[in-house]
């Protein structure tokens, strides 16, 4: 048998990316490639400024390497596209970054060369906007002269047990031929040994945004029920326990949802659905849930407040914590940070601390020392990071009112 020549490129080295990156590079010579020249100077050294990765892990190889000239990555034949798919301001899809990377790789692609798409879409994206792009950059024609594939990522910031090594990891092409089938197995086998081979690309990208919508649309049920106990002056933890001693039962946390996936997903596949002239009014009733709790968490910090004695307006208040969620350095689609901005804009004296975040383009926060200097009158937990629990357990022993809500 032909041994075949693998020379994997990953494009985008954020928290999808770099993962990737240092499994493949742990067997092929591989190229690391993201536009965001401080992030491949960082990676250089062995930094992960997102904090998923210690310095040991991001070690390369004598011919694997990151960087963010695109003349460097032209004889790879094995290219992964991990770019961010957000929204817009109108709640639309944003594949502007994708189709960036179609546009980088439409000057660089062979004969013969295979591209994954990773990132989260509606379906036919892949089909139907990247590989038409190629083709009509190319003039090189999909499933003859080039071949593309999507593997739908499934990483979870913050979450060490279902690291990408040991995610079942879904695996979707087009291609009948029998080398480029193989190759696409060595290399995600490289990744994750749990490969789930399928045929048919937009079932593979509908699977990822289903995954997220369910999530999003229980943590709404369960968002809904809190306030509702709330307002009904139960305790919401009794009430969940008292349901779990049912055998078919599925119990969540309510809490704030943001980050790039369950706040963004619904939102795609909504809109493909629309272009089909079909409505889908739960998913994004679960959506309207979750959005509305930055607006009830921000009402009852103040309310809480008030019950103190201390005026929101003018108190000298730290806030804890300003991530999507607890143990991890991401902002993206924060309700935390959100809240945290509000809650500044009306009081100046309000200083926000986040152990994972040290540089914050949208809003400045403290040191630890700064933290420590200061008599504030009480402090806001909004995401609780389990490095902050010391933190709080002195505010307390020092007799400053902590408030927390999940």
């Amino acid at each position: 048998m032909q041994k075949i020549y693998i020379r994997p490129c990953v494009i985008g080295l954020g928290y999808v990316g770099l993962p990737i990156f240092i499994r493949l590079q742990k067997k092929f010579d591989t190229i690391g490639f993201d536009l965001n020249k401080n992030r491949i100077q960082n990676l250089k050294k062995g930094i992960d400024l997102n904090k998923e990765h210690l310095k040991r892990e991001i070690c390369y190889n004598n011919n694997s390497f990151v960087t963010n000239n695109v003349q460097k990555i032209k004889n790879c034949n094995f290219f992964i596209v991990c770019v961010p798919t957000p929204i817009t301001k109108s709640n639309k899809p944003d594949l502007n970054a994708l189709i960036s990377s179609c546009k980088i790789l439409s000057k660089i692609i062979k004969r013969g060369d295979i591209i994954f798409f990773e990132s989260t879409v509606y379906p036919g994206v892949t089909e139907n906007i990247c590989a038409r792009y190629l083709e009509n950059k190319t003039k090189l024609k999909e499933n003859k002269d080039f071949f593309i594939g999507y593997s739908p990522e499934r990483v979870n910031p913050g979450d060490k047990h279902h690291s990408i090594e040991k995610i079942s990891k879904i695996v979707a092409y087009n291609t009948k031929i029998k080398k480029n089938i193989d190759t696409i197995k060595t290399v995600y086998k490289s990744i994750t040994n749990k490969v789930v081979l399928v045929n048919k690309i937009k079932e593979a990208e509908t699977a990822k945004v289903i995954e997220n919508i369910q999530r999003d649309l229980n943590i709404a049920l369960f968002n809904e029920i809190f306030i509702l106990c709330e307002k009904l002056k139960l305790n919401f933890n009794q009430v969940i326990k008292l349901a779990s001693t049912k055998w078919n039962f599925i119990k969540f946390q309510p809490g704030l949802v943001g980050g790039h996936c369950l706040p963004v997903d619904p939102y795609y596949l909504s809109f493909i659905a629309k272009k089909n002239r079909f409505k889908m009014s739960v998913l994004l009733a679960g959506r309207n849930m979750n959005n509305y709790m930055k607006i009830y968490l921000y009402d009852k910090i103040l309310e809480k407040l008030k019950g103190l004695k201390i005026n929101p307006n003018n108190s000298n208040i730290v806030i804890l914590g300003i991530t999507y969620k607890k143990n991890v350095a991401d902002t993206r689609n924060s309700l935390a940070l959100e809240i945290a901005k509000k809650l500044q804009k009306k009081n100046r004296k309000i200083k926000i601390f986040d152990p994972y975040v040290s540089n914050n383009k949208n809003i400045k926060l403290i040191s630890l020392k700064t933290l420590n200097s200061n008599n504030f009158k009480a402090a806001v937990v909004i995401t609780k990071h389990n490095n902050l629990k010391r933190l709080i357990q002195n505010f307390k022993l020092k007799k400053i009112p902590v408030i927390e809500f999940f």
